[in-house]
């Protein structure tokens, strides 16, 4: 959906990490001429820095809202991005869910912004999920996103109403070369996101998770230079 020049605002949730993709995910909702409501989650990441990056995120690419909601996934573990005892794995990405997998996170968090979009009057959400650099996560499969689109015009009274939902995920089929360059054409600032999976309290990233594996390379493929902060210097 794109909205024309003589229409007015129509609203949107974009769920918003503070990270590249989410980033340019905005950057091309507003693109639309969407009214964007930005949500993120502190779900007891262990790169909590990105938060803060959100919130630069949000400044710098004129939501009109960004609200941070606190839930305690940590509370149940079962990922390196969430329980302190299981490492985050820096020797290269690997085949197969890896343990940087946060049991039903997507899932929780589109269900979070199909509230919020409800209440707002909303019935566009915008999600920033890839599956073509790192098809890993089974949450970011173009197959989930259309069950879940399904789900939420079952689940909501303006769906069973005839408000249709759509979930965007205009990230889905590019590459990260591709996602870098388009958000650069629309004026995306990479150096102020954060995709380390355990950046530092001032947001310098490891260089070595797999996150951060996949965010150079895209850099290079794209032809761009990499703005990241780095805590050590990386070749």
């Amino acid at each position: 959906m794109t909205i024309s020049a003589s229409s007015s605002p129509v609203r949107a949730v974009v769920l918003l990490s503070g990270g590249l993709d989410s980033a340019t995910t905005l950057a091309i909702a507003r693109s639309q001429r969407f009214d964007c409501y930005c949500l993120s989650v502190n779900y007891g990441q262990r790169h909590s820095s990105e938060l803060a990056a959100a919130a630069r995120v949000a400044q710098a690419l004129g939501a009109r809202e960004h609200r941070v909601l606190n839930l305690a996934l940590g509370d149940f573990g079962g990922s390196a991005l969430t329980d302190k005892s299981i490492d985050v794995p820096v020797d290269g990405v690997q085949p197969g869910i890896p343990v940087t997998y946060v049991p039903a996170r997507n899932t929780i968090m589109l269900s979070l912004a199909l509230a919020w979009a409800e209440v707002l009057g909303s019935r566009d959400i915008f999600v920033g999920v890839n599956a073509v650099d790192y098809s890993g996560y089974p949450d970011c499969r173009p197959e989930f996103i259309a069950a879940f689109e399904t789900l939420g015009n079952l689940a909501t009274k303006a769906g069973v109403e005839g408000a249709k939902l759509t979930i965007h995920a205009p990230l889905i089929d590019l590459s990260k070369a591709e996602i870098i360059r388009r958000g650069t054409d629309l004026g995306v600032d990479y150096g102020i996101t954060i995709s380390c999976y355990q950046a530092n309290d001032v947001g310098e990233a490891c260089g070595v998770c797999d996150s951060c594996r996949l965010r150079r390379e895209g850099f290079s493929a794209a032809g761009l230079p990499d703005p990241t902060r780095y805590a050590t210097v990386v070749s």
